[in-house]
């Protein structure tokens, strides 16, 4: 792996990390992107889930922006998640595992952040890892001691969240970036740097306080898929953007999927709206991507005050009802920018090993 890839990372993230979100982030200053966790089991026992995720990373084979992109397992057994790997390497530039996920889950499932106890420690190694993904241990100068014992084992890059398993959500405090620099003075191998970032001056003051070689981003990029490149887009602008990626690529990205980003992109900046809890009402309704583009095109456009956005034609769109009763709550200039953004650290905590 190029080192220069490990600059600018987006996270993988559960139900987001989907091709067309990858190529938009690509798109705007990430160096590299990763799937979203994926299940050994079932990659094994599954053929219609693996040939999905099969078709997930090579549809865009021919597209500049989707590559190089890393491929995300859990599990704790190591026979399984290497015999999926396998099944996946051709398809890729790199397997990882995932050591930092701290839901219940995964403490159901004995995976994530739960394979941290040293009694775990040899089965992460057998694994023989090639990048890694980590929380803080318990107690936290543990964490340098398996961090060396990966670089031991080959781990060619690691990258620290730095909370506990218990630290789950924002209100339980920053990542500690101390942690970060002490793995930095402690390791030869290159160091990530996961959390405490919200905006673009982020990035620098993080890079500049831990030493780290390159950041990872996860949920500032839903909200903001330009973050990397210094640029707060148009909501709409964005949005549409993703959905011309995603009718490329319809195959791989469900309904659901597509909601979601469009909920985040409209939510980073709109959320304060006196008209948003109406358009999640509407998004939450759509049954096809072609709905959604309509509600965004005109109804959000009506409710911020500004003329429908037309794809090919000028007039009245295919369909649109041309009732001006939600004028009634729109956003005559909408200059104003609320963001109000949950820290970007890796929600899901999820780790990376070849």
């Amino acid at each position: 792996m190029d080192t220069d890839h490990l600059t600018y990372i987006a996270a993988p993230m559960v139900k987001q990390s989907d091709l067309p979100f990858r190529i938009l982030v690509r798109r705007y200053g990430a160096t590299m992107a990763y799937t979203q966790m994926l299940i050994p089991e079932k990659l094994l026992n599954d053929q219609e889930y693996l040939e999905h995720h099969i078709r997930d990373l090579t549809a865009a084979s021919n597209e500049e922006k989707e590559r190089p992109v890393v491929v995300q397992l859990c599990g704790h057994e190591p026979v399984p998640i290497v015999r999926a790997g396998r099944k996946l390497q051709a398809y890729c530039d790199g397997i990882d595992l995932n050591l930092g996920c701290p839901q219940e889950a995964a403490r159901e499932g004995h995976f994530g952040a739960y394979l941290l106890g040293q009694k775990d420690w040899p089965v992460v190694q057998d694994i023989v890892p090639v990048s890694a993904k980590l929380r803080l241990c318990q107690p936290t100068p543990k964490t340098v001691e398996l961090a060396q014992n990966l670089e031991a084992c080959g781990a060619s890059w690691i990258t620290l969240h730095a909370r506990t398993v218990s630290a789950r959500r924002r209100r339980h405090g920053l990542a500690d970036l101390s942690e970060v620099k002490r793995l930095k003075e402690h390791l030869k191998v290159p160091i990530i740097s996961n959390g405490n970032v919200r905006e673009y001056n982020d990035l620098q003051e993080n890079l500049q306080f831990t030493g780290a070689d390159g950041l990872m981003v996860g949920e500032s990029l839903l909200g903001n898929p330009c973050l990397f490149a210094d640029t707060v887009p148009d909501p709409m602008e964005i949005s549409l953007e993703y959905l011309d990626i995603c009718k490329q690529y319809a195959e791989v990205v469900p309904l659901t999927t597509i909601q979601t980003h469009i909920r985040h992109f409209i939510d980073f900046q709109c959320n304060r709206r006196p008209w948003f809890s109406k358009f999640r009402t509407a998004l939450n309704a759509t049954q096809s991507l072609e709905e959604v583009e309509k509600l965004l095109r005109v109804k959000v456009q009506r409710w911020r005050g500004r003329p429908p956005l037309f794809a090919h034609h000028h007039g009245t769109a295919e369909g649109e009802d041309n009732d001006d009763s939600d004028y009634s709550n729109s956003d005559e200039s909408d200059k104003h920018v609320d963001i109000d953004m949950e820290s970007a650290e890796d929600t899901f905590g999820l780790s990376f090993l070849h």
